[in-house]
């Protein structure tokens, strides 16, 4: 193969690769935090008491969240809404 052939593959592999990428994020279902699910060490996200994933120290804490398909948080006996923003 010349140069001009493998800058021509490159591009096209690129632009594949770009593509496939885009239609895996669209197809991808929504999610929504839910506070009061997450294992100890399995919290998606920072808290008031931390700032990283994988930080919290009990089992359904309410101000831990993880991230849950969409209308799953209630049925695993989460909240949508942090219990502390409310007061």
């Amino acid at each position: 193969m010349n140069l001009k052939s493998i800058a021509i593959a490159s591009a096209v592999g690129s632009l594949l690769a770009l593509g496939s990428a885009a239609a895996s994020a669209a197809d991808a279902p929504a999610k929504e935090k839910c506070f009061g699910v997450a294992e100890a060490g399995k919290n998606d996200c920072a808290t008031d008491a931390h700032s990283c994933a994988g930080a919290a120290k009990s089992d359904k804490d309410p101000a831990e969240w993880k991230y849950v398909p969409k209308g799953e948080c209630e049925k695993m006996g989460g909240k949508v809404d942090n219990a502390k923003k409310a007061m």
